[in-house]
């Protein structure tokens, strides 16, 4: 039979048509992304120009489904968050979470406030659009954070900050996003009470399935290293439906739970960040693109002078304001509030709260998204690429580059013992060390060494070198402290010890 013809041939041509135009468009996106990094721009706003190229000012393709875009954005902002704590290293993050978690919700509840003042009095919108304006624009976005950051150098501190404070402040501004489009909205109390409640509870479940979840995968031996992955998203994924149906913030849960697993000793620990990085990045294609579709081009233009203004205050004031009040006893030097008040980046989550309004059919809540369409585009150019510079300037960057090993871990069930994979980076200060040298603790011992294509079994004077790729057999009780030690010599050389360095 043919397969093109008849009812069924006729689904099957337009199957292979828009399985052929999926892929076009993820290659064009990926392309996009190689395009970005040379500019220095995120690759969000090249996303949503082909989702307005392929909408219906471009090749036509109609989409004004709020509601559905509203449940896929939410959706993928998941995947986007749970990728970002299982990439976010706990030992660069830790210190600031302090002034992360300030800014995720001090700082927001200043930011909201200053852009709901603004709109209110120089765009004439009523209470409740003003305060929706401020509570969509209040979060930074976590993958508009990452793209830009990640390819800066900069003190380890900082940019946990920014980060954390991006995989944050999504829950507390998402639970108000809701309250604000309510049919009968709640009272400031209530709304406050609600808000703890639901954080509360989404950091508590997001803490318990990291852990048990971490304590399984290590002890749980599985058929295919490839189940590993999928194991820790959907763990996170589950922590955030878990959450959901407890009344909880799913977000916050998704989040904490996988920066728990990604930061616990798991088997296959870098594969599992390869594939939460290639799922993420396929999400936020799909978003950026579809947000593009959703948006109307012949709606902007009336739009842009509301948008300039709500957008200059919340740079310009409401962003540096939140920095100055929500940090004043964390150790934070001024060139630092200067380099975080600028790098408050916003991208595809404000875009999406946006949606929430539209799915709820608020009156103004087409207007709403077309300003903070704009204000994203906009703002986006004019912070993206400045960044660098800035940081330069305030003499916030470090000289040095990473020296950062990364662990695959395989279990060796029967033997209680685990196998680890290691390749030396250039940089790494592993380079002409003797294996003796390292001083692995007793029950850890380098077993292979490939290096140029061939292996062979190192003495305890062979000289490592940049490019070697390790296979260390080790205790399960020896593993943490050979994989420290490791660490601290690749940071600092065989000396690390005197510098304190202990490869935490």
């Amino acid at each position: 039979m043919d397969r093109t013809s008849g009812h069924g041939g006729g689904w099957q041509v337009n199957l292979d048509l828009w399985l052929l135009l999926g892929s076009a468009v993820i290659i064009t996106a990926i392309v996009a992304v190689r395009v970005a990094h040379r500019s220095g721009l995120p690759s969000l706003l090249l996303y949503l120009a082909l989702g307005l190229l392929l909408g219906e000012s471009g090749f036509g393709i109609r989409f004004d489904d709020p509601l559905l875009a509203e449940t896929l954005g939410l959706a993928a902002l998941v995947l986007i968050l749970a990728e970002g704590g299982i990439t976010t290293r706990w030992a660069d993050v830790r210190e600031g979470v302090p002034a992360a978690i300030a800014l995720a919700t001090v700082g927001s509840a200043v930011s909201i406030v200053v852009v709901a003042g603004a709109a209110h009095w120089l765009v004439s919108d009523d209470w409740r659009t003003s305060l929706l304006l401020g509570a969509v624009l209040a979060p930074t976005d976590a993958a508009a954070v990452f793209s830009v950051l990640r390819r800066l150098p900069l003190p380890s501190r900082l940019s946990g900050v920014l980060e954390a404070e991006s995989g944050f402040n999504d829950a507390p501004v998402i639970i108000l996003v809701i309250a604000l489009t309510a049919k009968h909205m709640p009272s400031p109390l209530e709304m406050v009470g609600q808000l703890v409640g639901e954080l509360t509870i989404g950091a508590v479940i997001g803490l318990v399935v990291g852990w048990l979840g971490a304590y399984a995968l290590r002890h749980v031996a599985l058929p295919s290293s490839g189940l590993y992955p999928i194991a820790v998203l959907a763990l996170a994924i589950g922590s955030y439906g878990a959450a959901s149906i407890l009344h909880g913030s799913g977000f916050l849960a998704a989040y904490v739970s996988a920066l728990v697993l990604g930061n616990s000793p798991l088997p296959h620990r870098p594969a599992t960040r390869g594939f939460a990085e290639g799922l993420a990045w396929l999400a936020q294609i799909g978003l950026f693109i579809m947000l593009g579709l959703l948006a109307s081009p012949s709606e902007l233009p009336g739009q842009i002078g509301p948008a300039l203004l709500c957008g200059l205050a919340l740079v310009l004031v409401a962003r540096p304001l939140s920095v100055v009040l929500s940090t004043p006893f964390l150790g934070l030097s001024w060139p630092e509030k200067a380099f975080f008040s600028w790098a408050g980046l916003r991208g595809a989550v404000p875009i999406v709260l946006a949606t929430v309004a539209m799915a709820a059919g608020l009156e103004s809540a087409d207007a709403l998204f077309a300003q903070v369409f704009i204000i994203v585009v906009v703002f986006t150019l004019l912070q993206g690429p400045t960044l660098p510079w800035l940081a330069r300037a305030l003499r916030l960057t470090v000289a040095e580059g990473s020296r950062e090993i990364d662990v695959e871990a395989a279990p060796l069930e029967e033997l209680h013992a685990e196998l680890l994979d290691i390749r030396i980076p250039p940089d790494s200060r592993l380079d002409a060390v003797e294996i003796f040298e390292l001083r692995l603790p007793q029950g850890a011992a380098i077993t292979l060494v490939v290096r140029d294509g061939k292996s062979f079994v190192p003495e305890p004077s062979t000289r490592l070198q940049a490019g070697d790729k390790l296979l260390v057999v080790t205790t399960i009780e020896a593993r943490a402290m050979a994989e420290r030690r490791l660490r601290a010599v690749s940071r600092r050389g065989k000396l690390a010890g005197w510098y304190g360095e202990r490869g935490d």
